[in-house]
Parts: structure tokens; C-alpha cells; sequence
């Protein structure tokens, strides 16, 4: 027998001895990764909510939001290297190792995304947690020497742990790390170490003082049909059935119109930095022509009682029927054009506004159609329904699960083979008959619908 056979044999033998020493090797290799991404992106946290809360004071800060672009732009091309990929270098990485993600990124988003903030643009904060949480391991693993293999799985920790730290979600940040890299994949090698990472790193993220935002859906269902464990009301289903397409529409407009924008500046301006500095010029114009502040920054709150925030939309009358619209056009515009931050965010303040309007129209709960929208909007922009399914259970409880589930499944398939991430792969298709996408990214598949757009128009 060869040493090979032995080696294999010995293996097969001993299964659960391999298992455990592979989680003990993780579990030592995600926690001190973690509380050191954990720590960042409390600072982070709070830099950032001292900024805005800092811009609410001194609303006048928008009109320096050009020269702020501009400053972002030059950051980047100094120092950047190639850190403006943001996650979708760290997505690269992952699916095809090449020169890997710079340490430089944790601090060059970080700043960027507290500069956006602080001059009214519109951004989130998921993609810099991310960014932070994926520079960081790959850190760590530089100074570890580890595998290409276990690079690999220590950039989805980080994800993980950037994402659980940044929302106080850690499930939904394990899960998310998962599934956001393919698209009907799930990647369970690396289930563990990423639920660890996740929640180290929110344990982290907390012990440094940090609260987040309290969201609650009140709603009650007392339904007409038992279904298993549930009360179920159909014509309530029917109601949320409708929201899980229209979120997914809103998700497929929001992917594509922030890459057209970005797309179309970067081919028609060629002067680069006048790209930013020109998005700053827009937002502006937008804030003057609407007459309201209220779609700048995260829009999470704001102290204006009568303001449109995300927290208001769980209310009845919350927001307006265009809300959604100009939350939306705001944040792509503002990412589309060179601003730094994420888009989860402005996604739940999108799918908030948008549950809000479909419930004034249809008499459903105020309060669970911004939940689900809040859920299921995040769910068709990052093609992850199953992590926005657990964000529904942690942030709201799980009373109304199964509602969750059916708006952000069906909000998944109706946003198409679209998404923000354009480095997202597709490993199965969301349709059979659309099988010849598989194995392409995201960015690929848009050009080819591109192209067949322009073949079909030709030949009509």
C-alpha cells in the first residue's frame, strides 16, 4: 500500500478527529480576525454617526459635496492601488486568487465612506464593512502563510464578520457570506468558520458600546386558515406576493440604473475627477428641486419628526408614494458616480418606503410591508433571499417568518439574473431555460442582455 493509500485510509478511519481539529484550527484562526474587524467597525460606526449627526447640524455641508468627490477621487488615485474594486475585488479574490486585496482598503473606505456621509451623499455602510472585514483577513493571512485554499475561506470570514458586526445580525452575516458569492450555491465547508467570525465580531462591535437602530413589526397575523405553525391569511398573502414582485423590480432598477450611471460617466466624462465632482452638482440639484434633505446619507432617522427616514416608514403615512424612487435615484447616482459606502442601507430605506406605499394602496399592515420590503428589496439587489429571510427573524422577531419568506423568494427571482455585485457568479440559474448563464458573472450576463437588446432593435 502507498504512503498516499495510508495517508487516505487513516483519514477515512479517523473522520471526527479531522473534523474537530479543522473547527479548532478555524475557530483559532476567525476570533482574533474577528475582534480585530469587530473593534474597526465600531470605530467606524461611531465615526460615522458623528458625522451625520454632525451634517444635520450644519446642512450647508452639501454644497461642498463636489469638492468632497473630488478629494474621494484623488484619495484613490494616489493611494488607492486597486482598491476601488471594493467588493468586488474581495469576490474576485475568492472565485479566482490573483493579487490580492490590499490592507490599504480598510482605511481608505473608511474615511472615503465618513467623507460621503458627512456632505449629504447618498450611501450606505454594508459594502465598507465588508471591505474592512476582507482587507483584514487578508492581513491575516499574509502574515499566517496560509494555503491559497484557506485564503479562500478566510476572505468569507471576514465578509461574515463585517457584515454581523456592522447590523448586529451575526446569522444573517454567516449566511450572507455564504450565499452572496454564487448564485444558487451555498458554500457549507465554510458554514463554521464564518458563523464564528460573524459573531465574535459582533460580540466585538457591542462590547465597544455600540447600539443599533431597534426596528419592531407589531403586526400580529390572528389569520383566517391554519397552515402548520401558522395563522395564515391568504388574501394577506396574495398582498405580499405582490410586494415580493414589485421589490424585486425595484431591487433589478436600482443594480442596473447605478450601473448605467456608472457605465455612461465614466465613457462620456473624460475628465475623471470631473465624474464625482459633477455627481455632487446632481445630488444637489435633486435636494433643491424635491425641497427636502431627507434622502441624503443613511436615512435610518432623522430629528425632523415630519422627515421620510427608514423608521418612519413603519408607520402609516411614513412616506410619500415616491419615496422609494428618490431614495433610489439619490444612492445611484451618488455610488454610480465615485462616492464611497455600501447600498444595503439606502436598500432597506427603499424597500421600507416602497412596503409602505403598497400598503397605503392595498390596506395591508403598514408596519410588516416596510419589514418585508426592508428585507426583500436587500434580497433581489444582492441575490442572498435566504440571509435576508434570517435578517427578517433577527431584526423583527419571527412571528411573521413566513411572510419574510415569500417576499424575499419571490423578490430573488423577479429582480432577475441582475445584482450590485457584478462579480457575483452564477453558479445556477434562476430559470432552467436560462441555463447558458451558468458559471458567468453577473457583469457578463449584463453585457450579453446588452448586446441582445441592441441585435434584437436592429433586426425589428
Amino acid at each position: 500500500m502507498t504512503r498516499h493509500k495510508k495517508k487516505r485510509l487513516l483519514k477515512t478511519s479517523f473522520e471526527h478527529v479531522f473534523i474537530l481539529s479543522y473547527l479548532l484550527k478555524w475557530t483559532v484562526l476567525a476570533v482574533p480576525m474577528s475582534i480585530a474587524v469587530g473593534s474597526l467597525i465600531a470605530f467606524f460606526l461611531w465615526l460615522l454617526d458623528k458625522a451625520i449627526h454632525f451634517r444635520f447640524g450644519h446642512p450647508w455641508l452639501l454644497f461642498l459635496l463636489p469638492a468632497a468627490g473630488v478629494l474621494i477621487y484623488g484619495l484613490y488615485t494616489y493611494l488607492g492601488k486597486n482598491s476601488d474594486k471594493g467588493n468586488n475585488l474581495i469576490m474576485d479574490e475568492i472565485h479566482e486568487p490573483g493579487g490580492g486585496v490590499p490592507f490599504r482598503m480598510a482605511p481608505l473606505v473608511l474615511i472615503t465612506t465618513v467623507i460621503t456621509h458627512l456632505f449629504g451623499g447618498s450611501a450606505g455602510r454594508e459594502g465598507t464593512a465588508v471591505q474592512i472585514g476582507g482587507s483584514i483577513a487578508q492581513f491575516f493571512a499574509k502574515k499566517l502563510k496560509l494555503s491559497q485554499e484557506d485564503v479562500k475561506t478566510f476572505l468569507m470570514t471576514g465578509i461574515a464578520a463585517g457584515f454581523g458586526a456592522v447590523f448586529g445580525t451575526p446569522i444573517t452575516g454567516a449566511i450572507f457570506a455564504l450565499e452572496v458569492l454564487a448564485l444558487g450555491r451555498i458554500k457549507h465547508d465554510a458554514l463554521l468558520p464564518c458563523f464564528i467570525a460573524s459573531v465574535v465580531a459582533d460580540i466585538t462591535c457591542a462590547a465597544w458600546g455600540i447600539h443599533h437602530t431597534h426596528y419592531a413589526i407589531r403586526f400580529a397575523e390572528e389569520g383566517k386558515v391554519f397552515f402548520g405553525i401558522f395563522h395564515l391569511d391568504i388574501v394577506l398573502l396574495l398582498k405580499v406576493i405582490l410586494g415580493g414582485v414589485l421589490f424585486g423590480l425595484a431591487g433589478y432598477i436600482f443594480a442596473e440604473l447605478s450601473h448605467t450611471i456608472k457605465n455612461y460617466s465614466n465613457r462620456f466624462i473624460r475628465i475623471k475627477w470631473l465624474i464625482p465632482f459633477i455627481g455632487g452638482c446632481i445630488v444637489i440639484a435633486l435636494t433643491c428641486i424635491i425641497g427636502t434633505q431627507d434622502y441624503l446619507s443613511l436615512g435610518v432617522s432623522n430629528p425632523d419628526p415630519d422627515a421620510v427616514s427608514i423608521l418612519s416608514c413603519f408607520k402609516a403615512g411614513g412616506a410619500t408614494d415616491f419615496s422609494w424612487f428618490w431614495k433610489l435615484l439619490f444612492t445611484a447616482v451618488t455610488l454610480g458616480m465615485g462616492f464611497k459606502g455600501g447600498e444595503v442601507t439606502p436598500l432597506f430605506f427603499v424597500g421600507a418606503a416602497l412596503g409602505n406605499t403598497i400598503a397605503a394602496h392595498t390596506g395591508a399592515p403598514a408596519d410588516l410591508m416596510a419589514g418585508l420590503g426592508f428585507i426583500a428589496v436587500f434580497a433581489s439587489a444582492t441575490n442572498t433571499p435566504i440571509a435576508c429571510t434570517f435578517m427578517g427573524i433577527e431584526l423583527f422577531g419571527a412571528d411573521n417568518v413566513l411572510y419574510y419568506a415569500v417576499a424575499c423568494f419571490t423578490a430573488y427571482y423577479f429582480s432577475g439574473h441582475a445584482g450590485i455585485y457584478h462579480a457575483q457568479r452564477i453558479a445556477v440559474s434562476k430559470v432552467h431555460h436560462l441555463n447558458h448563464h451558468n458559471n458567468a458573472t453577473l457583469h457578463e450576463v449584463r453585457e450579453k442582455r446588452i448586446k441582445s437588446r441592441k441585435k434584437w432593435r436592429i433586426t425589428k
